[in-house]
């Protein structure tokens, strides 16, 4: 099927209609004094306006980059339900055209067929989950337009091969719409390389799931430019805020988006392991998505058991093909242990879940704010080394950055001092925040190494020793040669960790020698994250305080 071909498929009235259009978009000039949209003219933060087609723009061509397609191919909408509205508005005449879509999947393929008066013709999943191809075309007949697939699949978290979608593509002669709103937490990737292979294909994706924006309600649609063009001359005008765009362009951060998708897929695969030791647990279905199908003995009861425990699921259990299951979203640490207490609860009524089998979360977050500085910092023991840091010093990001990929602890610190003054405040207020952060999340320090230390490293050979006991020594030996590494004072290391011993309540000796001073400086930070690692990690079945005394 060529370009040409899918053009056709859509409604000849849509091929035909004249979109709406706004005198800004018919004007190619910088944009002056605006009096042709009867808004008002009051307002300093430009919400008195209507969304301007720049802001559009801009946010279009940073996700079509960061999706590796080119602008053309993309259509950004009002959550991906606006995209899926669009492909029966488009495509099918109602009364008279039809969609063909896998059940059991999401709920809103047949809401907007039913809206838009659009036969639903429903396949079933074979019993594993197994994508049924031969079933789903031959449901097809000539007034079939659309097939929806959603890979990995809602609710049953599979994600179905390549080849297979392949195939619909090569045999269905209508349009596949490829649901992949969750595809950031799949191995499998996205098939949106076949863009330009495959006309008939829409691929559906959101910022709602992995990008944390599904307050925003931004879908987009990739797909052959034709197909684009016809969705913007149907879409409403201003179909996104102001505010909107806006907040999505500052906030779509890959590194970020990375780290945490990882952080879901460590959870998961915890979560999986806890959930099959439950007895009412029959079975954990595999899942490529940020979400997990259960099967339990008694999905009301604890559906309900949950509810009371504050814990909000999803009871799939009523839906052909997902009897007697619940649906559960992986949380944060934090909520998954909460989760798992709960479930503990109602398998063994009146008994407490013993911390020693679970421990307790170990994360904290401190802010501290003076007349010269405002710092942020969240730490998490338990973490996967995620990792967040500005402070306004980029050679000593970089170092604050070692900490948590060679410990293992996960760490976000956000900064703002006076820099224009000196490097400081910033720095010693960062030090003492850590600390302090470091310790809240220690909390009654149960179970713990206590003791860390890192022999020689690189070519600088840096040593640190450190001893989370409660008592407060620091010894340091580095010698610096120069005054700067970077924008960063070296003078300042020593009290920085200096600061950070005396927060953090511990025990800390630091001696490095090397001749190059941004490798002598990368081998203490790097050695002291190693020693960290080792003293805070915890041994559940060991619970007791790390003392002969018995008291730290």
């Amino acid at each position: 099927m060529d370009n040409k071909d899918v053009i056709l498929l859509a409604r000849e009235n849509i091929r035909a209609l004249v979109p709406y259009s706004t005198a800004r978009d018919e004007y190619q000039g910088e944009l002056g004094i605006l009096l042709d949209a009867n808004e008002s003219p009051f307002g300093a933060d430009g919400l008195n306006r209507y969304p301007s087609r720049s802001l559009r723009e801009s946010l279009a061509s940073k996700i079509a980059a960061l999706k590796g397609v080119s602008r053309e191919t993309l259509f950004l909408g009002n959550g991906s339900d606006e995209t899926i509205d669009l492909c029966y508005r488009v495509f099918c005449r109602p009364g008279v055209d039809n969609a063909v879509m896998i059940a059991p999947s999401y709920g809103m393929y047949s809401v907007c067929a039913g809206i838009n008066d659009v036969e639903c013709r429903q396949v079933q999943l074979n019993p594993d989950f197994s994508l049924p191809v031969d079933a789903l075309l031959d449901a097809a007949d000539e007034f079939s337009k659309l097939m929806f697939i959603c890979s990995p699949n809602n609710p049953t978290g599979n994600a179905f091969p390549r080849e297979e979608i392949l195939r619909l593509l090569d045999s269905f002669r209508g349009i596949v719409v490829l649901d992949e709103a969750y595809v950031d937490f799949s191995d499998s990737g996205s098939m949106a390389s076949l863009l330009s292979e495959y006309p008939n294909l829409i691929i559906l994706q959101t910022l709602s799931k992995a990008y944390g924006m599904a307050g925003f309600r931004i879908g987009m649609a990739l797909a052959d430019p034709g197909i684009i063009r016809l969705f913007d001359k149907v879409r409403y005008p201003y179909n996104i805020g102001t505010d909107t765009l806006r907040l999505a362009l500052r906030r779509i951060d890959p590194t970020k988006v990375t780290a945490q998708v990882e952080l879901i897929k460590s959870e998961k695969k915890k979560l999986v392991g806890i959930l099959e030791s439950f007895k009412c647990v029959e079975r954990v279905f595999p899942s490529d998505a940020n979400f997990l199908l259960v099967r339990v003995s008694d999905p009301e009861g604890l559906y309900k058991h949950l509810l009371s425990d504050g814990i909000i699921v999803r009871n799939r259990s009523g839906v052909k093909g997902c009897e007697g299951t619940l649906r559960l979203t992986v949380g944060t640490p934090e909520e998954n242990e909460r989760l798992h207490r709960s479930i503990f609860s109602y398998e063994n009524p009146g008994e407490t879940l013993s911390p020693s089998i679970t421990g307790s979360a170990r994360s904290a977050r401190k802010e501290r704010v003076t007349r010269e500085t405002k710092v942020v910092v969240e730490v998490d023991l338990d973490g996967n080394g995620e990792t967040m840091v500005s402070t306004g010093l980029r050679f000593f990001d970089h170092m604050l950055e070692q900490i948590p990929h060679h410990s293992g602890i996960s760490l976000k610190v956000l900064a703002e001092g006076d820099l224009d003054v000196d490097e400081h405040h910033t720095m010693e207020d960062v030090a003492i925040t850590l600390g302090d952060t470091l310790l809240e999340a220690l909390g009654d320090r149960m179970g713990i190494e206590r003791y860390g230390f890192a022999l020689p490293m690189d070519e600088c050979d840096a040593i640190v020793t450190m001893d989370l006991g409660g008592r407060i020594d620091f010894k340091w030996d580095v010698n610096f040669t120069r005054e700067y590494v970077g924008d960063t004072p070296t003078e300042m290391f020593k009290h920085f960790f200096q600061s950070l011993s005396s927060a953090l309540k511990c025990n800390l000796h630091i001696s490095a020698k090397g001749e190059n001073n941004h490798h002598l400086a990368e081998a203490v930070f790097k050695a002291f994250a190693r020693a960290l690692g080792a003293a805070v990690r915890r041994d559940l079945f060991k619970f007791d305080i790390p003392s002969s005394k018995g008291v730290l």
